[in-house]
């Protein structure tokens, strides 16, 4: 997690931040759905398959056959499979919907900025985590 203190000049300079962070979000959201699709579509033919021959060899899968270790707190897959991108990429994809969400309702939620009314001589510090602010303060130069 990214924790940043950004200053802005304006309310709008604030909301023009948020608008493109939803924007980027929304872009990189629908590259994933587009690759979940495709993938979903080879993993579902690959489990055919594996489930045809595993029959045809008289074997059940094996869960436990996955081919994942951990190293160190990160988890390697030897011999990744369709089934290992489609979940890798389906917790990508909750993930940039959780972000979408969020910063939707952050956006919502600093409207009221934009009723503050003459503000020279102020100064917006907002801090941000991974991108999303959390909180403003309002600072006078």
């Amino acid at each position: 997690m990214v924790v940043e203190l950004k200053e802005y000049e304006s309310a709008t300079d604030i909301a023009e931040s948020i608008d493109s962070e939803i924007s980027r979000t929304k872009s990189v959201l629908g590259e994933y759905l587009r690759r979940l699709d495709e993938i979903r579509a080879l993993a579902e033919r690959s489990k055919k398959v594996r489930d045809v021959v595993l029959k045809l060899a008289g074997k059940k899968a094996n869960k436990e056959e996955l081919g994942e270790i951990s190293i160190g707190g990160l988890k390697v897959v030897l011999d990744a499979n369709p089934f290992h991108e489609l979940t890798s990429i389906e917790e990508v994809v909750r993930s940039q919907q959780d972000r979408l969400l969020i910063l939707q309702k952050s956006r919502e939620a600093l409207k009221w900025i934009d009723q503050v009314g003459d503000t020279d001589g102020l100064k917006y510090l907002v801090l941000e985590k991974d991108g999303i602010p959390e909180k403003v303060l309002f600072k006078i130069s």
